[in-house]
């Protein structure tokens, strides 16, 4: 035993070892985070394991969520009150007392053995920490081939950021649309300025830090549940060569969710190229990794264009969105609904025979039904769409259990869930309260869709987790409908019903964007594509772990030729969708066979090349004004190199992107015309009265001339009138770029 461990403790070094090697300076960042995600799930591992409470290792892996959420959230709601400010300090304060509360709400708890795992766990710890490590250490390496924060909407997500980290209070102002807050769902990049003001690290660095945490965290907690369902589906049948299914089970999860793509990877990567070697079709260009997630209305084009990304394309991408970023929350969702539900099966029936008023309390008082009350509050601050769609999931969970649970009384399965139902809504509508009382809704409605698409591309898209869930579902329930079994879904074991769940669920938001989608600024063309972005991501996540189990338990659980023969060819098509991994790292980094060649996590390292002339000034404002006063710069279109300068520094700008305020304002098309008419004036105009007018108006303190500006107003700029307005605070001797303050 002894020299296992010294083993396990060499595999560790060698781990830490190589990230000193590949990332060089930035390893001390990465240390940093993965302490602190140490700390956090040590921290908070006795909450966890209440919440967990029969997993083999009681939940270790969600700790580390639960211990940024906790003090994240109480942090963000005491900065939103007015009550701290948002500061570091605060940050480590808030998580401190959180830390002694749970200590001694442990050391009062009766069941004291919270803080200890079940004997001969320890293993599994430590293989879930490794696998989170090197997960965390081979993404955190492959973003240092490609670190920038610029191209797609990486301006957006910095910004954000850049905008929060300057803040005492929150939400911050909106650096894009100067006189009012940010109206957007923030709560993602909040968190992820939580920790760089929890560990005294720079946003510059942990922009690609938490993007790299969260793909780490992907791979590990997918494989942490996974390996749960299957220990627990095989019982007394986990010995011999099926030790190996778990874990096997539980690494093909993390991969299906955070590494693989979709079958039109494998069909237009693989067999399309293949068959015009073979002169069956013609030839087309490369693969490019992209298209999977731009196929229906793309390819061939229509006037119906749609989006369906999924998670691994988000982490090659970089694009640190809500939606990506709530993942780790997600997952923490579907985590403590299973444990609810095996939690609850595991009672005895005689504890819901006697229904009364006394039996509904003890229902509404469950912690994992109050926490998935709280997490969808959260979710309405961190990505709207999955509040709607968990809320679903939570509903779908919490009415299979009591169908089980009350065995048939029909009265008393629609009391408790409708009761339940209100319950999680009150819980999830209070926790959002401090977010919802300052934002405007931007959706406009929902709608009957007019375009469908394609049955072959969604065959492409979605067939097969689709043909392994309806397999899957048809098996569990025929066995059972053969046998006669009377109450069938009493019969069914928890892993088995909470699967067929998942399954149902990722199935009805694959189908849900062809029968209505929810209407907002992008209706011409692109009608159904926020929609069916939003709702098939989460359709991949549960598809990503149904696919895992279910090809696992086709293979060591269900007897007959066909059914196993249906595992191994569903195993082999799901390891061919892993290879969009390899592709679009391929594509995206380059070379990252040579660490030469790496780069650094720095995301502003772009500017030198990409802004020269703007670079050293952007530097400056960073490092030399604190707060967030007004930095005019000229506005431009959504996804372009307009507004470097307040993407850059988080310092707010008159009006930025243009689309993207033109949906958080509620399609205000006036308002922003007005806004960008009055910029080029104070740029170009030559009535001095007019353009202080203007600048008193919006309160700006400095005006910056450098490359947009002089590319968007040419010979108008009228810059002898700007510089008698103020003082020239910092000027580029090689470029002539300068920022004036005013007067």
């Amino acid at each position: 035993m002894r020299k296992t461990w010294i083993a396990k403790g060499i595999l560790a070094a060698v781990i830490l070892v190589c990230a000193r090697l590949l990332l060089g300076g930035d390893s001390i960042s990465f240390y940093i985070w993965w302490m602190m995600a140490g700390i956090l799930g040590l921290l908070f591992q006795p909450l966890t394991a209440r919440l967990f409470e029969g997993f083999a290792d009681r939940g270790w892996m969600f700790s580390k969520v639960l211990g940024i959420l906790i003090p994240g959230y109480l942090t963000w709601v005491l900065v939103v009150a007015g009550i701290l400010p948002f500061t570091g300090a605060a940050c480590i304060g808030v998580t401190v007392v959180c830390a002694f509360l749970l200590l001694f709400w442990c050391w009062k708890d009766a069941k004291k053995d919270r803080l200890t795992l079940p004997e001969g766990q320890w293993n599994l710890v430590y293989w879930e920490e490794m696998v989170f490590l090197a997960l965390f250490l081979v993404w955190t390496y492959l973003a240092g081939f490609h670190p920038e924060a610029y191209g797609t909407e990486k301006f957006m997500d910095y910004g954000f950021m850049e905008a929060m980290m300057r803040s005492s209070t929150l939400p911050a102002r909106d650096l894009w649309y100067s006189q009012e807050n940010i109206n957007y769902y923030y709560g993602g990049q909040y968190f992820a300025v939580f920790l760089t003001k929890l560990t005294g690290t720079q946003v510059a660095v942990t922009y690609n830090l938490m993007r790299t945490f969260i793909a780490g965290l992907m791979f590990a907690l997918p494989c942490s549940l996974v390996w749960q369902l299957l220990r627990e589906k095989l019982g007394s049948d986990l010995k011999g060569r099926k030790k190996c299914v778990p874990p096997l089970g539980g690494l093909l999860a993390g991969a299906a969710v955070s590494l693989a793509g979709n079958m039109h990877y494998v069909i237009y990567a693989w067999i399309r190229p293949w068959l015009a070697d073979l002169g069956v079709v013609s030839p087309r260009e490369e693969y490019w990794f992209p298209d999977a997630t731009r196929y229906i209305g793309h390819d061939p084009e229509t006037a119906d264009k749609t989006i369906h990304e999924f998670p691994s394309y988000s982490f090659v991408l970089g694009d640190l969105h809500a939606h990506m970023i709530n993942l780790i929350f997600v997952i923490l969702l579907l985590g403590i609904l299973y444990a609810w539900m095996r939690q609850r099966r595991a009672l005895s029936q005689e504890k819901f025979e006697c229904f009364g008023k006394k039996l509904i309390f003890q229902e509404l008082l469950q912690p994992g039904i109050l926490m998935a009350g709280f997490l969808l509050g959260v979710y309405q601050w961190t990505n709207f769409w999955d509040f709607v769609i968990y809320y679903v999931v939570t509903g779908g969970v919490v009415l299979f259990a009591n169908i089980i649970t009350y065995q048939g009384r029909g009265k008393q399965i629609l009391t408790v869930t409708a009761l339940q139902a209100v319950e999680v809504m009150g819980i999830a509508m209070a926790a959002a309260l401090p977010f919802t009382l300052s934002f405007e809704g931007m959706t406009q409605g929902v709608a009957l869709a007019q375009n469908h698409s394609a049955l072959y591309q969604l065959c492409v898209l979605w067939g097969l987790p689709t043909a392994l869930v309806v397999i899957y579902i048809l098996r569990l329930l025929w066995g059972r409908m053969r046998q006669k079994v009377h109450d069938i879904l009493g019969e069914i074991t928890p892993a088995d019903l909470y699967i067929l769940i998942l399954g149902l669920c990722a199935i009805g938001l694959i189908v849900i964007p062809e029968l209505v989608y929810v209407r907002d600024i992008y209706e011409n063309g692109n009608a159904r594509s926020n929609t069916m972005f939003k709702l098939t991501y989460q359709a991949y996540l549960m598809f990503g772990l149904s696919m895992a189990y279910i090809i696992f338990r086709f293979l060591a659980v269900c007897r007959g030729k066909l059914i196993k023969a249906t595992g191994v060819v569903g195993l082999s098509l799901l390891l061919m969708t892993t290879g969009y991994f390899g592709n679009a790292v391929r594509h995206w980094y380059g070379e990252v066979w040579r660490p030469s060649l790496y780069q650094g996590l720095n995301a502003t390292s772009f500017l030198e090349v990409d802004f020269p002339a703007d670079a050293a000034a952007i530097r400056w404002l960073r490092e030399n004004i604190e707060g967030s006063p007004v930095v005019l710069e000229a506005d431009g279109l959504s996804y372009t190199e307009y507004e470097r300068v307040s993407a850059m520094t988080g310092l707010p700008t008159i009006l930025g992107w243009y689309t993207h305020e033109q949906l958080w304002r509620g399609n205000n098309v006036e308002d922003l015309n007005e806004k960008s008419a009055e910029v080029q004036e104070i740029y170009t105009s030559t009535d001095e009265q007019r353009v202080r007018s203007l600048l008193e108006k919006y309160d700006v303190s400095y005006i910056f001339v450098g490359s947009t500006e002089w590319d968007k107003y040419g010979g108008s700029l009228n810059e002898e009138l700007l510089q008698s307005l103020g003082t020239v605070v910092f000027q580029d001797e090689v470029y002539g770029t300068y920022i004036l303050q005013v007067e």
